[in-house]
């Protein structure tokens, strides 16, 4: 079982950046492919990027490419996501979670991250 916990959210203003982090718990941490997602108030979770478990592929939603990157550091169990350009679209609630056999099976509880226009 994996055990994730985001940090690094907080109030920005448009044009500012952001670090987050997901740091897991579990030996088998780097075995896995790891996600970030979003949740805006009355809307649905989205998907916002992932990375390969030996970080040799990573995907991104239109929306955040090229403004978003995700890295991971698989000897501290942590996965970042650095978000630059912020804009007040990108206000939401920020998840982590470990793709397991093809599906995210483990999510963080999340972390807010609010862009003020």
């Amino acid at each position: 079982q994996v055990q994730l916990v985001e940090s690094g959210g907080g109030l920005v203003q448009t044009g500012g950046s952001l670090r987050l982090s997901c740091a897991a718990s579990g030996r088998t941490f780097s075995s896995y492919a790891m996600g970030w997602f979003r949740q805006a108030p009355g809307k649905e979770r989205e998907f916002v990027d992932d990375i390969s478990w030996s970080c040799g592929r990573t995907n991104y939603a239109d929306s955040v490419n090229g403004r978003f990157t995700i890295s991971r550091d698989n000897a501290k169990n942590t996965v970042y996501l650095q978000m630059n350009s912020l804009k007040p679209e990108d206000t939401a609630v920020y998840y982590c979670a470990t793709k397991v056999r093809g599906s995210y099976k483990y999510w963080g509880q999340g972390t807010q991250v609010t862009v003020s226009s």
